[in-house]
């Protein structure tokens, strides 16, 4: 008898204590992996991908092949697989397609998180990794924000999605993460994935595209934690309001729609990847701060970052990318 009430009293024990470790483990929500977000990491990622040794990132240069090594190699020792085959991340696409300017071929970088309950359904996000390249007196077009910002931006969101995977939390829709060549060009890189799709257009929910997110519009010194919005609302109007409610809830930027409008004289909405996007009837937002006096300038780079404001930024695009993967119902294009 006193050895069975020994038993009982340890049995008892390693079970409280059990209870006890298991209500201590912390549960990851949606807020906890945007916070993997951070401007040190930001700032960490675009002072090698912004800098002299990647000769300004000129769609076909050695500097272009650097710079997709580099995000190649990201995703490789994340654990992020691609969609084309193991350890291959690389969309070729000819010379003889970007143009009479280029004569090598480059290549998009793709990297992919599949979806548990709906993985046919497919949510692109994008960013160009290319810029302007070096003149012939050396000079170097670093490209931090224009698009180095957005790039490493994406590089955050994916490894933040990929930290939920390996929890258990992983999107129930797919995730397609694709850094385009040839934008500076004439919007090359996105302009050959609509026509040569990994997967299906029709199976494209929408197109979360990512281009300058680093500075301050010089009109809203003084105001600055905002972003631009272009064409959340020219297809759908469910994108518009899941991105409203989204950021209402999780962030609280200012979202201001000025270059969104139908006339605006700029025609931003024209000029970023996710228009190839947009031809095709697939629902877009591009994220945007707007020019300043280092667009396509050699004083591009990193050091004039606002990386603080540049991580609220990502998160936003982290929890609309959660939000749209995770809900019950696919976004639709209502207004087209």
């Amino acid at each position: 008898m006193k050895h069975l009430l020994i038993i009982t009293l340890s049995l008892l024990t390693i079970s409280c204590n059990s209870a006890q470790t298991a209500s201590q483990q912390t549960i990851m929500t949606r807020v906890d992996y945007a916070n993997t977000i951070t401007a040190e990491e930001l700032k960490t990622h675009l002072y090698t991908f912004a800098s002299d040794n990647m000769e300004g990132r000129m769609t076909g240069t050695d500097g272009q092949k650097l710079a997709a090594e580099y995000l190649r190699n990201f995703y490789m020792d994340n654990g992020i697989s691609s969609p084309i085959e193991e350890n291959n991340y690389y969309q070729p696409i000819p010379a003889s397609y970007l143009g009479r300017r280029i004569t090598t071929d480059s290549e998009n970088i793709v990297a992919f998180i599949k979806g548990s309950e709906k993985p046919d359904e497919v949510i692109v996000l994008s960013a160009h990794y290319d810029h302007v390249g070096k003149r012939e007196d050396g000079t170097i077009y670093n490209g931090a924000d224009d698009d180095g910002s957005g790039t490493v931006a994406m590089l955050e969101i994916a490894e933040a999605f990929q930290q939920a995977v390996n929890d258990g939390n992983g999107p129930k829709r797919s995730l397609l993460f694709l850094h385009v060549t040839g934008e500076e060009i004439g919007l090359y890189g996105s302009k050959y994935y609509t026509e040569n799709p990994l997967f299906p257009l029709e199976n494209t929910v929408c197109n979360l595209n990512t281009d300058m997110i680093g500075r301050i519009d010089p009109d809203k010194e003084g105001e600055p934690d905002y972003v631009y919005l272009i064409g959340s609302d020219r297809l759908s109007q469910e994108l518009h309001d899941v991105s409203e409610a989204v950021n209402s809830q999780y962030v609280n930027l200012e979202l201001d729609y000025k270059f969104n409008a139908e006339n605006d004289p700029n025609r931003f909405y024209y000029r970023s990847d996710h228009y190839n996007f947009a031809k095709n009837n697939i629902p877009v937002i591009f994220y945007f701060n707007g020019v300043h006096e280092d667009y396509h300038q050699p004083t591009d780079t990193p050091d004039k970052i606002e990386y603080d404001l540049m991580t609220k930024r990502t998160q936003l695009i982290f929890q609309t990318a959660w939000e749209i993967a995770n809900r019950e119902g696919r976004i639709r294009a209502d207004k087209s």
